[in-house]
């Protein structure tokens, strides 16, 4: 299997460029085109070895995803022209992520354990175990950083700094709960519960949008909801549908991004073993078999795919 690590086309009327950690996006005046690659990233490090099939597995579920709740809140996307790629709005992005937290699971979870009893300003009720449920469920952004890692940060300090107005932050945090809400029910739909997630906006002709990609298992967390009570229970670990696997993999191998730490050996076995996961988070969450397309041997054929759709 051949992955699709990065691309590097050059369009005629092409106005930018962009290499995120796991995305290329190609600017064109009021229109992006975003290349889900098939590069993985987890503490904000970008892993040496990319995933095949990664790309087109986060970028279809995306898709159905912002299809589901376009109602709820406007989002960015114009069309879907390949498996992975979006033709969407340029917006100006806000610079803060969006994270909702509905069980305690995961960075709060780690924070909970250490002893902090407040998170982004927020404060979190004693007496809960690991991947209890918040009485509801609770916003702590983080900054939105263009290198290295992400910072949680409070509404409070949000709105000293002038990150965002108030009167926007506001609505992003309508936004963000309904968002929340929408993709809770369509997870309980497939026996699934949404634990935590983020979501990122933008603005376009004074319309806010939510933008990139939402509930995928690199921007949220699921358990399997059939046993869950028992489980938390008997104080056991939750199945989980998300990329938490290849974090608690990097820890267990000494590795959570810090100064000085090395990057364990990606075998291929392991980025086989990490493809197939990926595409059996695709087909629970989307309740469909995938598709392979192998645009890695194949560039071409993406470049001339978006030719033909942004021009």
């Amino acid at each position: 299997m051949q992955a699709l690590k990065e691309t590097n086309f050059h369009f005629p009327q092409q106005t930018g460029f962009y290499r995120g950690k796991v995305r290329d996006v190609y600017y064109f005046q009021d229109k992006l085109a975003l290349v889900a690659t098939d590069r993985i990233s987890a503490f904000d490090v970008v892993l040496p070895r990319a995933i095949p099939y990664k790309g087109q597995v986060l970028n279809q579920i995306a898709a159905s995803f912002l299809e589901a709740t376009a109602s709820v809140v406007p989002n960015w996307v114009l069309r879907h022209p390949a498996p992975n790629v979006t033709i969407g709005r340029q917006c100006e992005t806000f610079k803060v992520e969006m994270v909702i937290r509905g069980y305690l699971a995961g960075h709060a979870w780690r924070e909970y354990s250490a002893g902090k009893r407040t998170l982004c300003g927020v404060p979190m009720p004693n007496g809960l175990q690991e991947n209890d449920p918040f009485p509801e469920p609770i916003i702590t952004p983080t900054t939105k950083a263009a290198e290295g890692h992400d910072e949680d940060i409070s509404r409070e300090e949000i709105l000293r700094q002038g990150i965002v107005s108030e009167e926007d932050y506001l609505q992003l945090e309508a936004y963000t709960r309904a968002l929340f809400q929408k993709g809770s029910e369509l997870a309980a739909e497939r026996g699934l519960i949404l634990v935590d997630t983020k979501y990122e906006f933008g603005k376009a002709d004074g319309i806010l949008y939510v933008i990139d990609e939402i509930h995928t298992p690199d921007s949220s967390r699921f358990f399997y909801s059939e046993g869950y009570e028992e489980r938390q229970k008997n104080q056991q670990p939750q199945r989980q549908l998300s990329k938490e696997f290849v974090r608690q993999w990097l820890i267990e191998n000494g590795f959570q991004g810090k100064d000085g730490q090395q990057v364990p050996e990606m075998t291929d076995a392991k980025v086989t073993e990490i493809s197939q996961r990926y595409i059996e988070l695709y087909e629970q969450l989307l309740g469909k078999k995938f598709s392979p397309q192998d645009y890695a041997s194949q560039p071409h054929t993406l470049q001339e795919t978006i030719a033909a759709n942004i021009f």
